[in-house]
């Protein structure tokens, strides 16, 4: 537990300036969901939000990485993680009972938003940071290096990005994802989220896009976020180091490393914005 708390701070130090998906991602995830919600859901979350444009869900997205820059939320730190104590390459897996910190972690963070957002006795400001608190959270559980304790997440193997200094975290948090996209704004992320649709809809993941939400409950929503952090988890032994540290550390990742990680980014961002809109027509259904 010492060892499992000392990373979870030394994480919390380090995440801000590696935060997971970086903003692009986040809109993605954000901009898929809100292809996907029901009609009932998009009104439903506009209202609390008191956002009534295209962009009420990508708008909050980041919400949670500024929060918990602040005094108010730096109790949220941990929530954008969980520290698997594993051993990759050979060997990857999750454990709540092990891996979820004294202080929270991503898999109890989704939980216990769930139940806030579905507390209508709460005010509405706490139901308003429940559901922002949720949108992102989503998609950090689907970054591999979020659910991973290995060298704090990745964020202390150092390697380059186009002749850059950077860290294994930040390459897959931001680097890749805005090389595939093509840049870092709001508008490139709606676009590229309009094409993860689309493949979602009739292209290479419609065949999967049933099995994503399979088991998906919100009144099981530990046991459905422990799911998606072992999924996440696995891509570390499998795509993000499956040769080990020494293989990609001071090594310059924007060439084979990024067409081979490419496809997995692509999916779990595609992934946990369909799972989102899922979870959010749960929520409202049962409001």
């Amino acid at each position: 537990m010492v060892k499992l708390l000392s990373v979870a701070v030394l994480a919390a130090s380090l995440l801000p300036q590696a935060l997971a998906w970086g903003a692009m991602g986040h809109y993605t995830v954000a901009y898929v969901a809100s292809n996907f919600v029901s009609s009932t859901t998009k009104t439903y979350m506009q209202s609390l939000l008191a956002d009534t444009s295209a962009n009420y869900l990508a708008s909050v997205a980041n919400w949670a990485d500024s929060y918990r820059s602040t005094t108010a939320g730096a109790f949220s730190a941990p929530f954008h993680y969980i520290d698997a104590l594993d051993s990759p390459p050979s060997s990857c897996g999750v454990s709540f009972s092990r891996d979820c910190g004294a202080g929270g972690c991503v898999v109890s963070a989704i939980s216990n938003y769930t139940t806030r957002l579905l507390n209508t006795g709460l005010s509405k400001t706490e139901r308003q940071n429940a559901a922002k608190f949720l949108v992102h959270f989503l998609g950090d559980i689907g970054q591999p290096l979020h659910c991973e304790n290995l060298d704090v997440g990745g964020n202390t193997i150092d390697v380059t990005y186009s002749g850059s200094s950077t860290n294994l975290h930040a390459v897959w948090d931001t680097k890749i994802p805005e090389k595939i996209s093509g840049g870092s704004t709001m508008a490139i992320a709606k676009t590229w989220a309009t094409n993860l649709t689309a493949e979602i809809n009739s292209g290479s993941f419609a065949s999967q896009a049933a099995g994503w939400v399979s088991g998906l409950s919100i009144t099981s929503s530990q046991s459905s976020a422990l799911t998606w952090a072992t999924e996440s988890n696995s891509k570390v032994c499998s795509v993000v180091i499956p040769n080990g540290i020494t293989a990609v550390e001071s090594v310059d990742l924007s060439g084979t490393y990024t067409t081979s990680a490419t496809p997995t980014i692509r999916l779990q961002i595609a992934k946990q914005g369909y799972r989102l809109a899922k979870w959010l027509d749960a929520i409202v259904a049962a409001v």
